[in-house]
């Protein structure tokens, strides 16, 4: 079993990131604030004004440690890594599985199946937990609609993104129901991004940039491509196969991790702040909350459905590409997605 090692993010303006020895070292100000042995590291994210120098980054290439550059706000600029090593046959059946349509709309069936199966779960969890809720009730059967028809449909990815959509918008629609406390500070109309409108579409944006940084290394862990997606159309420097393989993940944990925060009231709607332009973006210390929340998050244990094995959280995407690349050398029937119960 793969181990789940740790993530370093960096988000203190200013921090310059060095190598000293097998130690990645973080100074503010000539004043050393961190060390960590690189062997204990999976990736690296550097939110803003942080820096790195060359020989450090020489070594996250050596030993397979992605180093990726964000804006404050969380939005991708770079990502820094070695050779890639993955199996060239492994790449070469990912290929052949896009150009054949009927494969293709196959796996992206099941990732949307996940994905709504995931979402209804979440909405029953909540009626369960909380009592009975008209709009959450008639959510839920909408959801199990669109599920019977992506079950029926011909596997065709262009009709199975607007069934995405459709459902999109119901769960989207009854998002409030979810919130328990802060609801007038945190409610939303919609899911905006490209800027987030809202504190909750603000803090959802932020999450789901943590949650594409961990399927693309686990994507490329396994030795897929990332940019080659069957649900999510692929465009140049788009990594549309961690945008698939995220789509199972949304709800049962980016949107639980941000509900528990708000519902918690560990973030208050001081921690984010409004730009001229109307974007709203969290503050440095909501920012720290928020990854302290995650982290602690994917070290919760659960049983994975499919392998009947009690894994840390922060591994699941890596076993669910796993199980991608085993289907697609031909070792499964069919993609087995994943849903929490």
């Amino acid at each position: 079993m793969k181990k789940l090692l740790n993530t370093l993010y960096v988000q203190t303006q200013g921090t310059y990131l060095r190598r000293e020895g097998e130690t990645v070292v973080a100074e503010k100000d000539g004043e050393v604030k961190l060390r960590l042995p690189i062997h204990t590291l999976q990736g690296i994210v550097a939110f803003g004004n942080v820096m790195a120098s060359p020989f450090l980054l020489g070594l996250c290439a050596e030993r397979g440690v992605c180093v990726s550059f964000l804006t404050e706000s969380g939005r991708f600029l770079a990502r820094v890594e070695g050779p890639v090593s993955g199996n060239v046959l492994l790449r070469l059946a990912q290929m052949r599985a896009y150009e054949d349509k009927a494969k293709k709309g196959g796996i992206a069936r099941n990732f949307l199946i996940g994905k709504l199966m995931n979402a209804r779960n979440v909405l029953m969890r909540r009626i369960r937990d909380h009592g009975p809720s008209v709009l959450l009730a008639n959510a839920v059967e909408k959801i199990v609609d669109v599920l019977r028809r992506v079950k029926d449909s011909a596997p065709d990815a262009e009709r199975l993104r607007g069934l995405e959509g459709e459902a999109g918008a119901v769960y989207f629609g009854c998002f409030n129901e979810l919130l328990v406390a802060q609801r007038e500070s945190f409610s939303i109309e919609s899911r905006n991004r490209r800027p987030p409108l809202d504190p909750m579409n603000a803090l959802l944006s932020y999450l789901y940039t943590l949650l594409a940084h961990d399927c693309r290394g686990a994507l490329e862990g396994v030795g897929l491509d990332p940019q080659i997606g069957f649900l999510h159309e692929v465009r140049p420097g788009r990594p549309s196969l961690a945008l698939d393989l995220m789509e199972e993940f949304r709800a049962v944990l980016v949107d639980r991790v941000a509900l528990s925060l708000v519902n918690l009231k560990q973030l208050w709607p001081k921690d984010f702040r409004r730009s001229e332009t109307g974007a709203v973006t969290t503050t440095d210390d909501a920012r720290k909350t928020v990854l302290v929340a995650w982290q602690k998050k994917k070290q919760e244990v659960v049983s994975h459905p499919f392998l009947d094995e009690k894994v840390p959280i922060g591994l699941l995407p890596h076993l669910q590409a796993l199980l991608l690349a085993r289907y697609l050398r031909g070792d499964l029937d069919a993609y087995p997605p994943y849903m929490q119960k």
